[in-house]
């Protein structure tokens, strides 16, 4: 069992130390081996988890002459290298970069160095292969061109070897006592660096060196300690080092702190995680820092401390790339992270979910000309993304016959649409707002450019639809003053028709008024004669009721439509007491029949 200790003494320098020690051994007896006695008063609490942060916030604890301090701002540095504040010596022996480096890394000495290594390959590998996207014979899909294969590979890095050095001929009976140290990479010692370290101060930031001066020590008389790196690291070790000291770095460029940021992964200092994840979200973000940031070793990636930093590298491309319309070319030659990041996001500015299953299947066979790997990467990453609920029941149809999903994989996302579908409005919500605390938020409605419809089709004994469009409030209220929205393409005969609902000023102009329309797609020669009929629900009964009856000879391109639907100003229709919106949602339904 290990236990915290942090003593107060010293009444010119206030010199805090947070030490460790082992259970067996009284607080006073291991602290007077490791920095002398001293007259201090203690106060003692249990570790319950000595993995944990060791850096956070303890009890506070003072001496008899100075008041009581924190380790979360106490200031070490003055001890940092300082023989007469040390307890051992860390030799650190700086090797050679690995002779196979170049085939990696191509002799990257940071990590954005090897960054932008991993683009290149990227481009190589995909010029190499020679291969082009498969074709796409029926689906409508974004242009797009750039390709780019993404290549993940794992970057984590064993960590260094640290063993214990005998100093005297009676200590190399215990060596077995640093077996637990792990290689390093051989290679040859350029140079050696010698510290004076505080084993206390070391311990109390992490756990990685708390188990390494607790590993088997006998009265603390293994004094050297040995540190072996390789020579691109040594820049941000002496970083981290001095951090543990004082709780700052000198280093402001993003490169040399994500490079730190891997240090103290390496060595669990969360502490310095956390400040160098702050350091790098208060620079100003750019689609290849926030790349960098979701690319980063998984290792790093899963510490709750860098989990910040990654947040805001999302929020930062999802922001610029809501309109993927916009930056097509660009976006298409996103790796696999840009694009989970993007697709994650609520606000993605599309016309449909239809749109963003059409832009995955597009850059899924851009990146991925290999059948297996793209339906690896579909299954795995991507369909999670989609939100097939709200897409329409044609193009789920095309999902079933889709060859680049797995057919169990597509069969389910289906049938989970088509259930979320057949559901009652209220259980809809219900399952939305479940859902919104998920990572996936298949059931989250985005803010499409074009609204979801519910359609129901008759055959017999007339061609018939029925189309229901709900309006939200301030969806409503950012049409004002000439704003407009549209429907998703509803179909009736083989033809595409869609509704249109607007801000707009009254026959005689005299003021603003909400007007519905309904718009046939297809240009062209094409007549289609139909009957149709407006209705919304309506307070107090919150029943359907009719507003307006006709018929129209449709050609591709026409509309028609009332630009006063409900006969009342545009202020009457949004005041907080209209008939018209139920809970905060505008209820219109369209009845559309084929006339023989």
């Amino acid at each position: 069992m290990s236990h915290v200790v942090r003593i107060t003494g010293g009444p010119s320098n206030r010199c805090y130390v947070e030490a460790y020690y082992l259970s067996g051994e009284t607080p006073r007896q291991w602290l007077c081996k490791a920095v002398g006695p001293q007259q201090v008063r203690f106060v003692v609490r249990r570790m319950k988890d000595s993995n944990s942060d060791l850096f956070d916030p303890v009890v506070a604890m003072e001496s008899d002459w100075s008041r009581a301090g924190s380790t979360s701002d106490a200031d070490f540095a003055f001890a940092f290298n300082d023989s007469n504040f040390s307890d051992r010596v860390l030799r650190i022996e700086i090797m050679a970069d690995p002779a196979d480096a170049g085939t990696d890394s191509d002799g990257c000495a940071t990590i954005a160095d090897w960054a932008r290594h991993r683009k290149r390959r990227r481009e190589d590998i995909r010029k190499d292969t020679g291969t082009e996207p498969a074709a796409v014979p029926d689906e409508h899909i974004l242009n797009g061109n750039q390709p780019d294969v993404d290549e993940r590979e794992n970057q984590d890095e064993e960590a260094v070897a640290m063993v214990e050095e005998p100093h005297s001929g009676d200590e190399a009976t215990n060596s077995h006592d640093s077996d637990w140290s792990m290689d390093c990479s051989a290679g040859a010692v350029v140079r050696v660096k010698t510290l004076h370290i505080s084993s206390p101060i070391l311990a109390a930031k992490s756990p990685f060196f708390y188990k390494l001066f607790s590993n088997g020590m006998r009265e603390s008389e293994q004094r050297h300690v040995s540190l072996r790196i390789n020579a691109s690291e040594e820049a941000a070790l002496m970083e981290l080092l001095n951090f543990m000291y004082s709780n700052t770095l000198t280093t402001t460029t993003a490169p040399a702190l994500l490079d730190v940021l891997m240090a103290a992964d390496k060595f669990e200092v969360a502490s310095c995680m956390r400040y160098c994840s702050r350091l790098l979200r208060n620079m100003p973000m750019t689609p290849d820092s926030a790349l960098l940031y979701l690319e980063l070793p998984s290792s790093v990636l899963m510490a709750d401390a860098v989990q910040p930093l990654t947040d805001a590298a999302k929020q930062y491309l999802a922001g610029r790339y809501k309109d993927i319309t916009k930056f097509q070319e660009e976006v298409m030659a996103l790796p696999l992270a840009g694009v989970e990041a993007i697709l994650s996001s609520d606000d993605l500015q599309v016309a449909s979910e239809d749109a963003v299953y059409d832009f995955v299947l597009k850059w899924s066979r851009q990146q991925y000309p290999k059948l297996e790997e793209r339906r690896e990467v579909l299954g795995a990453h991507l369909a999670r993304l989609i939100r097939f609920p709200y897409m329409t029941c044609r193009k789920l149809k095309k999902v079933l016959t889709c060859s680049d999903f797995d057919h169990d994989v597509a069969s389910k996302l289906v049938l989970e649409g088509l259930f979320f579908k057949a559901e009652a409005p209220h259980r809809q919500r219900a399952l939305a707002a479940e859902d919104s605390a998920s990572s996936n938020r298949r059931f989250v409605e985005r803010a499409y450019k074009y609204r979801p419809v519910k359609v129901v089709e008759f055959e017999l004994p007339r061609q018939q639809c029925v189309v229901y469009l709900d309006l939200k409030r301030e969806e409503c209220a950012n049409l004002f003053p000439s704003g407009r929205v549209y429907s998703q393409a509803f179909h009736l005969g083989g033809q595409g028709f869609f509704l249109s609902a607007h801000c707009n000023m009254d026959q005689q102009s005299s003021f603003h008024c909400f007007g519905l329309f309904l718009g046939m797609q297809e240009k062209g020669s094409v007549s289609f004669a139909v009957d149709y009929e407006f209705a919304a629900r309506s307070r107090p009964t919150e029943e359907f009721v009719s507003k307006y009856k006709g018929n129209y000879m449709f050609t591709g391109g026409k509309a028609v439509g009332y630009r006063n639907l409900f006969a009342i100003p545009w202020t009457s229709f949004m005041a907080e007491d209209s008939l018209y919106f139920i809970n905060g949602v505008l209820h219109l339904r369209a009845e559309l029949t084929i006339r023989h």
